[in-house]
């Protein structure tokens, strides 16, 4: 099977280097392209890049030069697709540059809640593929998918299964989240060590108004849940992984049990279809009383489970239960590429 030929804008940051180390060796995608700002473009990308994850830098990019970003990027390459993880600040003109011709899968903010714009967990709500349809009176070539917020992902996903098969009412949700979510320079050492930062600016609007939209109803766009969602976020002194504490008023009552197994069972098209990302099972349920931890569970399914814990009935049809996810990897690029996997084999690419 011939690869599809993608490039990386936004290539040096934290979540472009997850993009990196997420398409490497990938079955369905050849990275040929890393793009980022002028400080960075014409260098090696062991040059530009100061690598922030786990392991070095893959040799398969380490020599590879770092182009500026620039929508000619298309055609020089012969670009199929692209993973952008730009600043939300210049993303609404470069991403729609790059969407003008070629799909383009965005873990920014800036065109998250466009009518016509789908926002996708691909385990969540793949019907909402589709809405890329509408975008050709845009006037483009491509396309752009985006992701949630890496906390709205942790919470949408175990909420789901307790849609399908309880109803929802409400949720108050209280997330605990780790700091490479702000980037490595994003908060001050002196600031969170022997702190929690109860203030994490727009993160509470964009958990309450995304989910909304993931949950909702799919026709000429998409009808947002009426689902009460509260949050309150907080950044705590953790390397990666946000955990959420999250309490649900179910529509009908239920036994713990229930949930337990509407969780274990739970699995979406990325699962049924066996795309290369797709974690397996999509929710992994802890039955320890301090599981689960960011330490020891954050990597789980390669960094892309949601895995959850302490699942309690406090009173009728209230549910309380916590969910841990990688804010970076399933949070971030590895969302966005299982957006694309699923689109490939969906029709929507090549």
């Amino acid at each position: 099977m011939k690869k599809l030929a993608v490039g990386v804008l936004g290539a040096t940051g934290m979540v472009g280097q997850r993009f990196i180390q997420g398409l490497e060796d990938h079955p369905y995608f050849d990275l040929v392209c890393l793009a980022a700002s002028e400080r960075s473009a014409g260098k090696k990308y062991r040059e530009a890049a100061k690598w922030h994850i786990e392991g070095g830098i893959p040799e398969s990019v380490a020599d590879q030069r770092v182009d500026l970003l620039d929508p000619g990027l298309v055609e020089e390459y012969d670009l199929d697709l692209v993973f952008s993880s730009i600043p939300a600040s210049v993303a609404k003109d470069v991403e729609a540059s790059f969407a003008s011709r070629v799909p383009t899968f965005s873990n920014t903010r800036t065109y998250r809640m466009e009518d016509d714009v789908p926002l996708i967990v691909a385990d969540v709500n793949p019907d909402h593929l589709s809405l890329v349809e509408k975008q050709r009176e845009r006037g483009w070539d491509g396309f752009v998918v985006t992701n949630p917020n890496c906390s709205t992902i942790g919470l949408v996903v175990p909420l789901k299964p307790l849609l399908d098969v309880f109803g929802i009412d409400w949720v108050n949700v209280t997330t605990l989240q780790g700091l490479s979510g702000a980037g490595y320079n994003g908060v001050p050492s002196m600031a969170v060590i022997d702190n929690i930062i109860p203030y994490i600016g727009g993160e509470e609007e964009k958990m309450e108004s995304e989910s909304l939209k993931i949950l909702g109803s799919l026709g000429d766009k998409v009808d947002c849940s009426d689902i009460q969602v509260t949050a309150s976020c907080n950044r705590v002194p953790v390397l990666d992984g946000h955990t959420e504490a999250v309490s649900v008023g179910l529509s009908r009552d239920f036994e713990v049990e229930e949930v337990v197994n509407a969780f274990k069972d739970y699995e979406n098209e990325p699962q049924r279809l066996g795309l290369p990302s797709a974690p397996c099972p999509a929710i992994l349920v802890h039955e320890e009383p301090d599981r689960p931890q960011p330490r020891r569970d954050r990597l789980a399914g390669c960094g892309m489970a949601v895995s959850c814990g302490r699942i309690m009935r406090k009173a009728e049809r209230l549910l309380r239960f916590y969910a841990l996810s990688h804010n970076t990897i399933r949070g971030a690029a590895g969302a966005s590429i299982l957006n694309a996997e699923l689109a490939y084999k969906k029709g929507f690419l090549g």
